[in-house]
């Protein structure tokens, strides 16, 4: 700021408004309006041309409403910070402008002193954010052997709904951190009709909404207060409350989530909503590994097929994808070398159908990993949990060496 002055941007679609807000604002002397914008295309291009300290975004406006121009200021001028002014004062209203970024919420009508007290707030507080970030200086890139290795997010997900891919993540995150003793994160990205927490018996309220408003100030310290510890060990991140807040979470918001728990925790486990659209594809790109879940059924073949032709027109390289037959009772059903043939790709592991230790489990809300370790599903689920844990460990032993992949530990 070389003049001193905190530079606002008023954006409202009612001139009479716009006069206002700047009459109040006149005799600040450390405060200058530097432009007004009627909707929210035009405050957008301002924001990227003045770029202001502050941009006082009403929320009703024609065409794009303040919180989606907000969302896109938000990404594309992060400097800026927003404070949303509506007539309405609903929660609802709240939580949308906080999600897309805003630090500050005024209802109309509101008085000088609180117009001018909450641009100086969010003004000093990034000042003081800014100020604690420490200085970047120029220089070599650490060597490579002085790079931490970060966590491995492991994906389970199935084209097909009822495959029991909530069970298997669950429990698969209980038998990592047995098998192990690293800190486990198990996320439930089912974020309309998750089951995690009612499968670990958890009561909370909190959930993956509470990381929103941060983006990439997600820290540990922030994750240890969002995320809940299960009597296991793990800890779980849980899904929005309510069906209809799914929408709330973008694909943008997970790269940012995902990017902060790899450097927090060893493994990060995501039961994956069975949908492909941007915020799952965003989810695969940075797993290490995808989990893919299949039953003997035909239509779960089929969809699973089909899933193996989206990847590979995607890009994705075949070796990231495990494939993992579930419920295998050894009673009929397409054969395991009926299913690779007609998936053209080899089933990695199968898990047994021990239907009766998996209801028991999941109507106890004490997951078979630590109730039931010796029972068969207990144990191919401990088996994918060392094999797991040791290639990890490979890595970390021999970071310059093309590691072992788990298909082809599975395999062996």
């Amino acid at each position: 700021m070389p003049d001193g002055k905190i530079r606002i941007l008023i954006v409202d679609d009612i001139p009479e408004a716009r006069d206002n807000i700047a009459k109040l604002l006149y005799f600040e002397k450390d405060m200058e309006v530097v432009g007004t914008a009627s909707d929210g295309e035009q405050s957008i291009q301002m924001a990227k041309s003045l770029l202001p300290d502050v941009i006082l975004m009403d929320i009703n406006l024609p065409g794009m409403d303040g919180i989606t121009a907000a969302e896109a200021i938000h990404a594309q001028v992060p400097s800026s910070q927003l404070i949303m002014i509506s007539v309405q004062e609903e929660s609802a209203y709240l939580r949308r402008a906080m999600l897309a970024g805003a630090r500050e919420f005024l209802i109309k009508p509101f008085s000088g002193d609180e117009l001018v007290n909450g641009i100086r707030r969010v003004y000093e507080l990034e000042a003081k954010r800014r100020a604690a970030m420490p200085a970047v200086l120029p220089g070599p890139p650490p060597a490579a052997a002085a790079l931490p290795v970060q966590g491995q997010i492991i994906t389970v997900f199935s084209p097909k709904g009822g495959t029991g891919c909530t069970t298997l993540a669950s429990n698969l995150a209980v038998a990592i951190r047995q098998e192990t003793e690293k800190r486990v994160l198990l996320i439930d990205g089912n974020f309309q009709f998750g089951d995690v927490g009612m499968l670990l018996n958890l009561r909370t309220n909190k959930s993956i909404l509470d990381l929103l408003s941060e983006g990439e100030q997600v820290d540990e310290e922030l994750l240890e207060r969002t995320t809940v510890e299960h009597s296991s060990g793990i800890r779980v991140l849980l899904g929005p409350p309510h069906p209809e807040m799914a929408e709330l979470v973008t694909a943008g918001h997970m790269k940012h989530i995902l990017t902060a728990v790899k450097k927090t925790y060893d493994y990060v486990l995501i039961d994956a909503w069975n949908s492909l659209h941007d915020l799952v594809l965003a989810i695969f790109d940075l797993s290490d590994k995808i989990l893919l879940v299949t039953t003997a059924e035909l239509t779960a073949i089929k969809n699973t097929k089909l899933f193996f032709d989206v990847m590979d027109a995607l890009g994705y390289p075949p070796e990231k994808i495990v494939l993992v037959r579930n419920r295998l009772n050894g009673r009929g059903g397409i054969s395991l070398p009926d299913i690779q043939a007609a998936i053209k790709h080899p089933v990695a592991m199968a898990i047994p159908n021990d239907w009766a230790v998996a209801n028991y489990a999941i109507d106890q809300g004490v997951p078979f990993a630590m109730s039931q370790k010796g029972s068969h599903i207990g144990k191919a689920v401990g088996k994918l949990a060392q094999i797991i844990a040791g290639e990890r460990e490979e890595k970390q032993r021999a970071p310059a060496k093309k590691a072992t992949g788990l298909l082809t530990l599975l395999r062996g």
